[in-house]
């Protein structure tokens, strides 16, 4: 049976840096995935980086939801892309996860451990210490980052169902108490 990772990765204390975490919550709590022959786990993959190397190893997929800057781009843009096809304007440079997460991926490649990498990223507004929650743009962003989503993994085969309407910002204040659990 083939594998795939949906990750957000993200500090949720630093306002929008964490929306790959409340993302991934969020599509968690709002939809059911089926595909007969590949399983699909969510994890809150936190500002581990390294740390997740063990986990991410046993994955065939890996999709990474996470924040991405661009010179020049508007606080929301959202980025769909295959790591190995990176937009040249894509810039990882944001913050200290976001180096990080790159650098891990770029070692795991390095061993041959790296599972095929899709990224779902945005352009963060507020980068701010002690903020749970996101800004307006980060929020607005939000459909555009879940069509993403779903199209890629309906490419991949996979159909879902939606479990219930949810509003992230109802899921931000609980957000931190997930961990970094595969979710069920």
């Amino acid at each position: 049976m083939s594998t795939s990772l949906l990750i957000g990765i993200g500090n949720v204390l630093y306002a929008d840096e964490g929306i790959g975490v409340h993302f991934v919550n969020y599509i968690d709590e709002k939809y059911a995935f089926y595909q007969p022959n590949h399983q699909l786990d969510i994890l809150d993959g936190g500002t581990l980086a390294q740390g997740l190397i063990p986990i991410l190893c046993q994955y065939n997929n890996l999709i990474v939801v996470d924040t991405v800057n661009s010179p020049g781009v508007k606080p929301g843009e959202v980025y769909s892309f295959n790591f190995d096809q990176a937009p040249p304007e894509i810039d990882w440079q944001g913050s200290a996860h976001e180096v990080e997460m790159l650098q891990t991926l770029i070692m795991m490649d390095m061993v041959g451990d790296r599972p095929n990498t899709h990224v779902i990223g945005v352009t963060p507004t507020v980068i701010e210490p002690m903020t749970l929650g996101l800004t307006e743009s980060i929020q607005a962003a939000v459909p555009t980052m879940e069509k993403a989503l779903l199209a890629h993994l309906e490419k991949a085969g996979f159909s879902y169902t939606k479990k219930h309407s949810v509003n992230i910002n109802d899921l931000i204040p609980d957000s931190y108490k997930r961990g970094c659990q595969p979710y069920a």
